[in-house]
């Protein structure tokens, strides 16, 4: 630590922030909108489905069962709310209470597009090309908001470049494998008490809580994976699947630039009492691994189920360097989850088909005590319904919508760890939901 005030717990923060963007639709910084087909029935046909292209971002196999040239485009606009009720806040002895009105309302919307291609080379080959978001999503309250020590703003920005081969090894089973070139864009703020630390170190007109500096950290990276897949047709009318996507490293660097919000904390930053600095931080997205079965009971009825269980425990704790030497480590302790969904499709002619769904997915986060405003993360159920209309046998457009159930979720981030120190401590109750909108255009050529 540096003799004069430097916002190193803004660093930490904000570079922890890169791997644990928040978002409502799907445990820890997941992101599973890649098709409005599989939403539209709560993801429960994501690995057995294999009803178009766009089905390589949850199996790569899928490509293996479709037959010549196909496009897919679609996007979801995600609209998430997280509410603080019963918010407390002060500083890490106590004797600094933090609440200065403002929102504590952080649900922010995003839009999430994908695409993806595949062609048959030749009876026992395909080529895919997927390209979509597997995590992000964004939190952002006002800049004097109650947990503004904690975090202010939260966007992280995921896209996959998945080229894919599929091999048709027999006529009923498919195997593949596909590349993942990922990279990750960031921009994150917190705030720090700069006016208790000028309070102690004499100035008389400091004021502990009221004389805030705002941190903005921006960076990016590149990473690289690999998924596998595989299909089988057991019976003319029974499908399974099973789909296993890497981890990816990422070291995240960036700039971290820093603003007064009133006199006393501009001076600081104009006379370099608070000055910019760069950091990085080792990140990793984690392994998941998703099983599927979809069978067709009736001509007209169709139903599906789905598993898929991520690594999240790949997250314990997060270490974070700066270029003047100094470094810092977050302990996090997230757990391993489990997703479960079920499904139905029912044809009501060759033109429409209606699709419905229902989903439970854990949450990572282990307690209150590791849940933090950019991650208030909660267990949730999913209720989806949505609909594909077909007026040429070439060409599809879906449209689906979830609704996430989030449970209330307590936070209570404890002043006496040693990483809440500068933060202080914070508490209440969130609650968290999400609405979802999908559509997606597939084309067979």
């Amino acid at each position: 630590m540096h003799n004069k005030f430097n916002p190193v717990t803004v660093a930490v923060a904000l570079a922890s922030a890169a791997l644990i963007s928040s978002q409502a639709a799907a445990s820890g910084f997941q992101v599973r909108e890649q098709s409005a087909k599989t939403l539209a029935n709560a993801l429960s046909n994501a690995t057995a489905g294999a009803e178009d292209a766009s089905f390589m971002a949850y199996n790569p196999a899928a490509i293996g069962n479709l037959d010549g040239t196909q496009v897919a485009a679609g996007v979801a606009y995600i609209d998430a709310t997280f509410k603080l009720h019963d918010a407390q806040a002060s500083s890490a002895n106590g004797l600094v209470d933090y609440d200065r009105g403002g929102s504590r309302e952080g649900g922010e919307s995003a839009v999430v597009p994908s695409f993806a291609a595949k062609t048959r080379l030749n009876e026992r080959w395909d080529l895919g090309l997927a390209i979509y978001s597997p995590y992000g999503l964004a939190t952002e309250y006002d800049e004097d908001w109650i947990g503004r020590y904690h975090a202010i703003e939260t966007e992280l920005k995921t896209i996959d470049f998945q080229p894919t081969l599929n091999y048709r090894a027999t006529e009923r089973l498919n195997l593949a494998v596909g590349l993942r070139a990922q990279y990750a864009d960031a921009t994150l703020s917190n705030a720090s008490d700069f006016g208790s630390l000028a309070a102690q170190q004499g100035s008389p007109v400091a004021t502990p809580g009221q004389n805030d500096v705002i941190g903005e950290l921006t960076g990016d990276d590149w990473g690289y994976g690999y998924t596998l897949g595989a299909l089988f047709q057991a019976t003319e009318r029974t499908r399974f699947g099973v789909s296993y996507r890497s981890e990816v490293d990422l070291t995240l660097e960036g700039d971290l630039d820093v603003k007064g919000t009133d006199p006393v904390s501009d001076g600081a930053v104009a006379s370099g009492q608070v000055s910019d600095m760069g950091g990085s931080a080792d990140l990793t997205t984690p392994a998941s691994l998703n099983l599927g079965v979809h069978h067709q009971l009736t001509d007209r009825l169709t139903v599906m189920a789905n598993a898929e269980w991520t690594e999240w425990s790949s997250f314990d704790e997060l270490v974070v360097e700066f270029e003047d030497g100094s470094d810092s480590t977050t302990t996090e302790n997230w757990d391993d989850t489990w997703a479960f969904s079920v499904g139905a499709n029912y044809a009501l002619n060759p033109q429409w088909l209606l699709r419905a769904g229902l989903g439970f997915d854990e949450t990572p986060v282990p307690d209150a005590q590791h849940r933090t405003p950019r991650v208030p993360d909660a267990d949730r159920r999913w209720a989806t319904l949505g609909a594909t209309w077909m007026p040429t046998p070439e060409l599809g457009i879906t449209a689906g919508y979830m609704h996430v159930f989030g449970d209330d979720v307590d936070i209570d981030q404890d002043g006496a760890k040693p990483e809440n120190a500068e933060r202080g401590n914070l508490s209440g109750e969130y609650e968290v939901e999400a609405d979802v909108f999908a559509l997606s255009v597939d084309y067979r050529f």
